[in-house]
């Protein structure tokens, strides 16, 4: 299959009075470039992020973003991107349920624990923030073809948003991937490429491709402003806990950018005055089949040495973390910490979030849970705190591991006697 480029010329996009984001910087030398498909410094070559005109942010208030649409819009005036109406790319992602979960926490020993559920959004995944943000930018930059490299649901949600919106989407995945994953990605009508290799294999091909074809690749040449709709999940946290932060959040962590975006939008709301600044810690959950940013943090180290992924926790397996590093220094300055689970310990965590909550999250949960366990274990976090943990993708994406683990109580013929001498309406 041939895949032909655009050459069209992309143009940037033009800073106006709605939009608060003024330009692309470097997250290390301060270097600024225009707001355009970009994503590397060319001085250094370090990672762009965006940056906003303080008294354009300033004109946000509870109250404007309480008039606003019951979704990641709500909060238009802090993202660069969506701010004209009629050319948004949205399903209708965000304010998903901020769940509180007594049950789970009497379980642990903690006093309040609450849920972060965005397995509600429309493709059952956290990625709809992003990719909402990402496409409506990639349609203002004039492109037509959008792309990305991704473990799952990004894939899912590039080619839902992309459908909706009437783009071309080109998505590619490693070849293993869960099956509910892949056919929720190739319904959509969308070009599905399967990749021999893990997700590093692919990420590297997308960043080859992204030098010959002149298409918005979510994860790379529009990663600035896809990044940036992650902070929405932090907002939506602040706003439901009645406008202030929780003491505590647990954060799973595949490329980093999540962890490292909830906590620049705590920040924020504080600097805005939107909430109190009061302090809070911030953790990172692993895989321990790829765990490269919670072994740099074990050893005291700022390098993250990439690892080759072996987990059931797919959507976690990204080997060589982008955001690695940044998000070391987020859990080490708010005093927070990054640690790591065993398979057996994700699918046990899957089934008690279940049982005690009646949320059904992906592997991507479960790490996130029983990370929160040992966390408790290693007296690292507080039970005390009000804590808050983000289940990011429901469980139906990944069912394979739970396969002869949880099954029927019993099986029986249609009998009453056989349903008494089972024992199953005993208390």
């Amino acid at each position: 299959m041939t895949l032909a480029p655009e050459r069209a010329a992309q143009p940037g996009l033009t800073s106006d009075d709605a939009n608060p984001a003024i330009a692309l910087s470097c997250r290390n030398c301060g270097a600024t470039y225009p707001l355009a498909a970009a994503h590397v410094c060319v001085e250094c070559f370090a990672p762009l992020e965006i940056s906003y005109d303080e008294d354009r942010l300033r004109r946000v208030t509870r109250a404007s973003i309480e008039a606003g649409p019951r979704n990641l819009w709500r909060y238009v005036g802090l993202l660069p991107a969506g701010h004209d109406p009629n050319r948004r790319v949205s399903l209708g992602a965000g304010f998903t349920p901020l769940r509180p979960a007594p049950r789970l926490a009497a379980e642990l020993g903690m006093k309040t624990l609450w849920v972060k559920d965005d397995s509600a959004n429309p493709t059952h995944s956290f990625k709809d923030r992003v990719v909402s943000v990402a496409l409506s930018a990639a349609r203002d930059l004039g492109f037509t073809t959008v792309a990305c490299a991704s473990t799952g649901n990004l894939a899912h949600s590039v080619a839902a948003h992309a459908a909706h919106a009437g783009l071309r989407s080109i998505v590619l995945v490693p070849h293993d991937l869960e099956d509910g994953k892949t056919v929720s990605t190739a319904v959509y009508g969308g070009t599905l490429v399967a990749i021999q290799g893990n997700y590093d294999d692919v990420n590297r091909l997308c960043s080859e491709l992204a030098g010959e074809y002149e298409w918005a690749f979510v994860n790379v040449n529009i990663r600035p402003f896809y990044a940036e709709g992650s902070k929405t999940l932090g907002y939506e946290v602040a706003e439901q806990l009645g406008w202030r932060l929780p003491e505590q959040v647990v954060v799973p962590i595949a490329s980093g950018s999540l962890l490292t975006k909830v906590d620049k939008a705590f920040r924020e709301l504080g600097k805005l005055g939107l909430v109190e600044d009061t302090p809070y810690k911030v953790f990172g959950a692993q895989a321990a089949g790829c765990n490269p940013v919670a072994a740099a943090f074990a050893r005291g180290v700022d390098t993250v040495a990439p690892v080759r992924p072996s987990t059931i926790a797919k959507s976690l397996s990204i080997g060589n973390p982008a955001d690695g590093p940044y998000a070391l220094d987020v859990a080490r300055r708010t005093g927070g910490a990054i640690t790591d689970v065993t398979d057996d310990e994700i699918v046990e965590a899957m089934r008690l979030l279940a049982r005690a909550e009646g949320v059904f999250g992906e592997t991507a949960g479960g790490v996130t849970v029983a990370c929160l366990r040992r966390l408790l274990r290693e007296g690292l976090l507080d039970p005390e705190a009000e804590t808050v943990i983000y289940n990011t993708g429901d469980g139906l994406k990944t069912l394979d591991p739970l396969v002869g683990n949880a099954v029927p109580t019993a099986t029986i013929p249609a009998k009453l006697s056989a349903f008494e001498a089972a024992g199953l309406g005993d208390d």
